[in-house]
């Protein structure tokens, strides 16, 4: 029962539309109606600017590593994996019931999550997205690529738990970012233009 409690309370953090939020309160904008429509930190940097792309992106984030805490903050039986519980946070961050089932693609709610489980990890795909992300100008590469890499650095962790779960989550942001790879293959993904 306790398990299914964590569940549901992952769920339900990972659902907090974060650029719905901000945008509302802070811009009276519903991001949804702008830019490509997605709820995430790079619709937010886009449609609002610098200023709110940080608080989306860090709130986003935030709501993973939270996710993944709840065991230890509840002091409850070390049998619960917060990987599992982890995974639900990703899930509602792209599938909310706050927000119509229509969220972001993955990327700062599963980097939060790792950073609750790994904070060596967290740092170095932080490095490596920002590596890709300085040469090549696409969010949705260096996502990608990140998730890649994440994998890899996984493998020589040893840790088979924590492989499957950035298995899982990379397979989560590929399977979100389809558009943009077809974007990406004919020349037209936005690139950013503030770095």
């Amino acid at each position: 029962m306790t398990y299914v409690l964590l569940l549901i309370v992952a769920y339900l953090i990972g659902s907090i539309p974060s650029g719905l939020i901000v945008g509302k309160i802070g811009y009276n904008i519903d991001i949804r109606e702008h830019g490509s429509g997605n709820l995430g930190g790079t619709n937010t940097f886009r449609v609002l600017g610098i200023k709110a792309g940080i608080i989306v992106t860090l709130a986003d984030i935030l709501k993973g590593t939270l996710a993944t805490l709840l065991p230890l903050l509840f002091q409850v039986s070390a049998d619960i994996n917060p990987l599992i519980i982890g995974i639900f946070a990703v899930v509602g961050h792209m599938y909310p019931v706050f927000a119509r089932f229509k969220g972001g693609k993955a990327v700062a709610t599963s980097a939060g999550m790792l950073l609750g489980l790994s904070p060596l990890l967290f740092g170095m795909m932080m490095l490596s997205f920002f590596i890709v992300l300085f040469i090549s100008k696409y969010v949705s590469l260096a996502s990608m690529v990140t998730g890649v890499i994440s994998i890899i650095t996984t493998i020589f962790l040893g840790d088979t738990g924590l492989l499957i779960v950035t298995s899982i989550l990379t397979l989560f942001v590929f399977y979100r970012h389809l558009a943009n790879i077809k974007r990406i293959i004919n020349k037209t993904e936005p690139k950013i233009k503030w770095m």
